[in-house]
């Protein structure tokens, strides 16, 4: 009889569920089935039946609530914690986000923390700042190999061959006749293998120097010093300037002056004590090239005038860009005075240009005017005229710096005037004079400042002086 009771309840508590859920939904409902549950025909059913339906029911309505959510986007009814049904419309989800981007976890679990502590995501290594500390190697590792623990790894640089070794040091050579830093030439030529082709270093430096200025081969000279020790050893100085010796014959066809240039160096070497003071003595009786002897006999005498107070250690001279201004300034009121005793202009063209200053030939320009507002003959006027229109024509002075040289005797012709009175009407004439002469053009010469002339007015005003310009 209890079998035939539970499958009757059970029929009959399905259709009423199923008529019960597809209907309107109301309270009345729910209690008449409540009341069914307890009770059918005047029978009490069991505990154990009650729960079965229960269970049932509940699923039935959560699947009705899942497909009334899915269509009407958070309107629908929704079940209170115990189970039962409640109708109503529900708040809208705050997310803009469907349920198919949020990235929440759909069983609750976890604290809201980052994947992988924050050391997760595409292209990421570890977190910032964290430090990998190194691996120990696993001996039960099948791979393992106990000779890899004895290996020593390292960078190794291949030696430079002769092909390489100019193209790769003569570009630091040229960069140091710019910069004159020594130290980034030794730290770049210590990165390099060098090998058995270190020697050959000051050869390859004093070959380049040979065919440059004065002042790039006294920056050769002091880089010789530098070298020796710390990235050269005194036997590769003296197997460079060796072969220095030999490679005269060559070197003389692009540099005539190759053999005296090269015994200055060597005295220079000497000097420094990069070379030893025998290594002369060392080449006596055994010279067969004309070259290498010229060379020999011109550090020789230089090393003798040395000893009687000659400086080798400045033969070069500095470069212009290296030198103080005041020196400059002195050095270039010598050439003048020298140009006004000999009168070789090409001599004063020389000397300029070894001077190496380029930037600040309007010095020169402004010292040439002030000594012609100085001198008390025509002779000096007319000798420093034809010196700057040459320098002009010759383009040894630019445009700009004669300009730049003119302007600033103009700025400062009042305080000139002081020292010298007729300081206004002999520029004028200079000036006049420069313009026939095509150093300078209209727009220059109309800038030359005059200087407002005394002349006493009539009688009737008490012979004052007034002051006015024409």
């Amino acid at each position: 009889i209890e079998s035939d009771i539970k499958h009757l309840f059970l029929t009959e508590a399905e259709d009423l569920s199923d008529s019960f859920l597809s209907g309107e939904e109301d309270d009345a409902g729910l209690v008449v089935s409540k009341n069914f549950r307890n009770e059918i025909n005047g029978n009490l059913l069991s505990s154990s039946s009650n729960s079965i339906h229960e269970a049932r029911l509940k699923a039935k309505a959560k699947r009705r609530l899942r497909k009334n959510s899915s269509r009407d986007s958070g309107r629908g009814d929704s079940l209170s914690d115990n189970g039962d049904v409640v109708s109503g419309t529900s708040v809208a989800p705050s997310s803009p986000k469907s349920k198919l981007l949020d990235r929440k976890s759909r069983l609750g679990k976890g604290r809201g923390l980052p994947k992988k502590g924050g050391a997760g995501g595409k292209g990421v290594w570890g977190r910032s700042g964290e430090v990998y500390e190194l691996e120990e190697v696993d001996q039960k590792d099948p791979n393992y190999d106990e000779a890899q623990e004895n290996c020593v790894y390292e960078t190794v640089v291949p030696p430079l061959d002769e092909r390489d070794f100019e193209k790769t040091v003569t570009p630091i050579v040229q960069e140091y006749f710019e910069h004159g830093d020594t130290n980034e030439v030794a730290e770049l030529l210590a990165e390099l293998n060098l090998g058995p082709m270190q020697s050959k270093v000051p050869s390859l430096a004093v070959s380049l120097a040979l065919e440059a200025k004065a002042s790039h081969r006294e920056l050769t000279s002091r880089l010789l010093a530098d070298l020796c020790g710390p990235v050269l050893s005194l036997s590769d100085m003296e197997k460079s300037f060796d072969q220095l010796l030999l490679e005269l014959p060559d070197l003389v066809l692009d540099t005539p002056g190759a053999p005296q240039l090269v015994g200055q160096f060597i005295a220079r070497a000497v000097s420094d004590q990069i070379l030893s003071k025998s290594y002369i003595d060392g080449y006596k009786g055994r010279v067969d090239c004309q070259y290498t002897r010229v060379s020999l006999d011109r550090a020789a005498v230089l090393l003798r005038m040395s000893m009687g107070g000659l400086r080798i250690d400045n033969q070069w001279g500095t470069g212009g860009g290296q030198r103080p201004v005041i020196q400059l300034i002195k050095e270039m009121n010598l050439l003048l005075k020298e140009y006004i005793l000999s009168g070789d202009s090409k001599e004063a063209e020389k000397c300029l240009k070894d001077l190496e200053v380029p930037h600040f030939h309007h010095e020169f320009v402004y010292e040439a005017i002030v000594m012609m507002l100085e001198s008390k003959g025509e002779k000096t006027v007319k000798m420093v005229l034809q010196l700057l229109k040459s320098l002009s024509v010759s383009s040894v002075i630019s445009i700009d710096q004669m300009r730049r040289g003119y302007e600033r005797v103009y700025m400062d012709i009042a305080e000139i005037n002081i020292d010298v009175p007729r300081a206004y009407f002999i520029l004028e004439q200079c000036v006049d004079k420069s313009f026939s002469m095509g150093i300078i053009d209209v727009k220059l010469r109309d800038l030359c400042p005059c200087r407002g002339r005394k002349r006493f007015v009539s009688e009737g005003d008490g012979g004052v002086v007034k002051l006015e310009s024409y």
